[in-house]
């Protein structure tokens, strides 16, 4: 194996997992961000760890309570008026993807991408001493109406025939495992292989800290572009100044496409906006993360308080923030937990960068053999990212890939 100068660019879980896996084969790794590790969409992340997640976010009929929730002004979904023609062309797409036979062959690609991620967080986190962040507790999906458990009937079997171990709960069993749930949930399902990091800020700053320990180079600077060279090198154009490497990897999450574009290729990334709230002082104590099925939110029993986490909105990298809907999580999570203390709390949104088959772009385009894209892993980063540093570092490497990446090829939109 050859080593190379790398430029990884983006700090967040995907990028410092490439950084820190590229750097175990003994490349000269620049890790390359405008602000410091962990501090952009990965701070306020929900913390899932997911090996079992391979639903696609296109399904068969997504598209009939696409109009019930944008007639919501606090459903799961919204659109700002003035982003939705830029928005549509990414919506057709996402509507294509959601044809039965494509949506089997995308659950394969997302469960073979999510299913090692234990596995291939072990090496890190072992090495940067936090072991204690990752939790393999399972995850809760609860229930209100037994018409709601049914109509997801296809989704825990698209599980199940995958290899992911689901557990069908009654309303007794759903409240022994957590206690303070309200008494409206009546149907739900134990996750026993999920998991989660209690905090995903400090997980991200902890392999970035041994990254850097073991002579890694963490640089701040706003990359504008990047840059072909007759020596087949590359250059990272930042402000007033150019880094080369012969290779570079993307992993700037939403941000990627203006790094794509400067290079002639065109990569359909969006940013699915989402938002939480963080509750420092919940007055109860969750022995799982629980995901509630109808109002499609999540909610992490972290090191900080418990985490809130939902909605999907569509306006772009530069709107400001509608914190309207984060306070709405507020009263969504008093009906999961009816004892819960919401008085104080704090509100944030972050940028999930989201392709429209749910399926990151992983490896390099056609032409540019030194330039690998790791990015669009939407609702998912913090599960993928290290399965994809790992395999961002074999195919720098050149070694068989550990799983296949023919999936995330960017080639599937050349």
């Amino acid at each position: 194996m050859t080593r190379s100068e790398v430029v990884v660019v983006g700090a967040g879980i995907v990028g410092v997992c490439c950084a820190a896996y590229l750097q175990r084969d003994g490349h000269a790794v620049t890790l390359l961000d405008r602000d410091a590790p962990g501090e952009g969409t990965s701070k306020g992340n929900a913390g899932a760890l997911s090996p079992g997640s391979c639903v696609p976010l296109a399904m068969p009929g997504v598209f009939r309570k696409v109009p019930g929730w944008l007639l919501d002004p606090d459903g799961p979904l919204t659109i700002r008026a003035r982003y939705l023609p830029r928005a549509l062309p990414w919506l057709i797409r996402f509507s294509l993807a959601a044809s039965p036979r494509r949506v089997e062959r995308i659950a394969d690609a997302l469960r073979a991408l999510h299913r090692p991620v234990f596995e291939c967080y072990e090496p890190l986190v072992a090495g940067a001493g936090c072991a204690e962040l990752i939790r393999r507790s399972g995850t809760l999906v609860v229930f209100r109406s037994e018409s709601a458990f049914r109509e997801s009937a296809r989704e825990w079997r698209m599980r199940r025939e995958r290899g992911a171990e689901v557990r069908d709960l009654d309303a007794r069993a759903i409240h022994e495992l957590e206690p303070a749930l309200g008494p409206q949930y009546t149907h739900g399902v134990l996750l026993p292989e999920h998991g989660y990091t209690t905090d995903p800020h400090r997980l991200v700053k902890a392999l970035a800290a041994r990254f850097a320990a073991e002579g890694g180079r963490v640089a701040r600077a706003q990359v504008r572009g990047l840059q072909r060279n007759e020596d087949a090198t590359l250059t990272v154009l930042c402000e007033g100044r150019g880094l080369r490497a012969q290779r570079v990897v993307i992993a700037a999450g939403a941000w990627s496409g203006a790094l794509t574009r400067s290079l002639g290729i065109s990569v359909p990334l969006e940013s699915q906006r989402g938002y939480q709230v963080t509750l420092p002082e919940p007055g109860i104590q969750p022995r799982h993360p629980v995901s509630a099925a109808e109002g499609r939110f999540y909610a992490t029993p972290l090191e900080g308080g418990l985490r809130v986490a939902g909605t999907v909105e569509f306006a772009g990298l530069e709107a400001a923030p509608e914190y309207r809907r984060a306070r709405r999580l507020l009263e969504q999570v008093r009906g999961l937990y009816p004892q819960v203390r919401t008085e104080a709390f704090t509100e944030w949104m972050g940028h999930r960068p989201c392709l429209p088959d749910s399926l990151p772009v992983i490896g390099s385009p056609a032409g540019l053999p030194g330039v690998l894209l790791a990015f669009g892993h939407g609702h998912n980063g913090m599960t993928s990212g290290p399965v994809t540093g790992r395999l961002i570092a074999d195919l720098v490497a050149g070694r068989a890939p550990f799983i296949d990446p023919a999936p995330y090829s960017p080639a599937r939109f050349q």
